[in-house]
């Protein structure tokens, strides 16, 4: 039987974060996702008018076409999902998994190949920037046993995160979002050893209220390129192509990554980094403030949207808050600046915009989870 929640959520997906249009073709993109999930989507999807196009994928059979695929067979792959894409003026993408660490066995050299040849251009390059998308993570019993929760506490959760106002998140967003656009110099202080400047002068700054991601909770831009400069120290663990990597801590120099190390496996770390001329540059700078979603539980999309957090980013820039940063990398590390985490600082040009992860000027008070909650 459905959840009367996958039709709350469907429609905010439709209406809000898609803004679907009658006559507007979008592509429904699930992985391991329950049907009543998806036919909920089609549905809502109908409902205005527009026109809903399903692939229904796993995340293991994707797994494995990713680490047995050759580069001939991505191409080909490339070609028919791009030629879709270009048909679509919308995308959903429901992603869940029963392991996610799934991918985790892909030879490097292979995942490398389908970030590049498949990756790159059918999501990187043209659904991010040619189509009203939304990509959210589905509840699994993986990701409850990530969070330290029951399976059934976990979905409360869940839809508790998802389903927040955002429509007053978003009103209480824009004077971060005009802060931002009008900063140049950035300086984020936090435990042991980190200090860390760098500029967003004339990059702008892009308010995320559930309009790309869900859950969310974030205003984004991204460092002058090569402006940043000191050490940053993350706190948060973090899964990036199935591994878990934990303590992660970059040294910069001129905006470029010039030291990495961390918990585990810093030979991998540094392979990652050494993707592309882009992959130790920053190519997005965001400020955390989904009041429900408190700790890190190894999903990104979680992750970079808790309260008192900011995430700095190795890889690809976004195209409205472009640093000219090109990468098949993008890397969401998050680092929390509550008391209970040590505490920490954000400052732009010279003045104090949030201090032990709580905003602290009279008009960034409503984003405060004490309002926004």
């Amino acid at each position: 039987m459905a959840d009367a929640r996958f039709d709350q959520l469907a429609h905010l997906l439709a209406n809000h974060s898609m803004c679907l249009k009658a006559g507007e073709h979008v592509l429904i993109e699930t992985f391991d996702v329950p049907s009543e999930m998806v036919i909920a989507m089609i549905r809502a999807a109908r409902k205005l008018g527009a026109h809903p196009h399903v692939a229904e994928r796993s995340t293991r059979v994707m797994a494995a076409l990713q680490a047995e695929s050759a580069d001939d067979g991505l191409a080909t792959w490339c070609a028919s999902d791009l030629f879709r894409m270009e048909k679509m003026q919308a995308y959903c993408g429901i992603r869940g998994s029963n392991n996610v660490s799934e991918s985790s066995g892909a030879p490097p050299e292979r995942t490398r190949a389908y970030a590049k040849i498949y990756g790159t251009p059918v999501h990187s390059e043209r659904r991010v920037n040619h189509t009203k998308w939304v990509v959210l993570r589905w509840p699994s019993p993986s990701m409850a046993q990530l969070a330290g929760k029951s399976t059934e506490a976990f979905e409360d959760f869940y839809f508790r995160v998802c389903l927040v106002d955002y429509a007053k998140m978003a009103r209480a967003c824009e004077p971060l979002a005009a802060r931002m656009r009008a900063a140049d110099v950035v300086r984020i202080k936090g435990p042991s050893d980190t200090d860390l400047t760098f500029s967003i002068k004339n990059i702008g700054a892009v308010p995320c209220c559930g309009n790309m991601n869900i859950p969310d909770g974030e205003c984004f831009s991204a460092p002058v390129r090569d402006s940043v400069e000191g050490v940053l120290h993350y706190n948060t663990p973090t899964v990036y192509e199935g591994q878990t990597f934990d303590n992660v801590r970059f040294v910069f120099k001129k905006g470029k990554v010039v030291e990495a190390t961390c918990v585990g496996d810093a030979a991998r770390l540094n392979q990652i980094l050494d993707r592309d001329e882009g992959s130790r540059y920053i190519g997005e700078f965001a400020i955390g403030f989904n009041p429900h979603i408190t700790h890190a539980m190894k999903d990104i999309l979680f992750d970079e949207k808790i309260a008192g957090s900011f995430h700095f980013t190795p890889g690809r820039c976004y195209e409205e808050a472009n640093n000219g940063n090109k990468s098949d990398v993008h890397w969401d590390l998050v680092c929390i600046q509550r008391p209970e985490f040590g505490g920490g600082t954000i400052e732009f040009d010279g003045t104090l915009i949030r201090k032990d992860g709580i905003f602290v000027p009279q008009d960034l008070l409503d984003l405060n989870p004490d309002r926004l909650g």
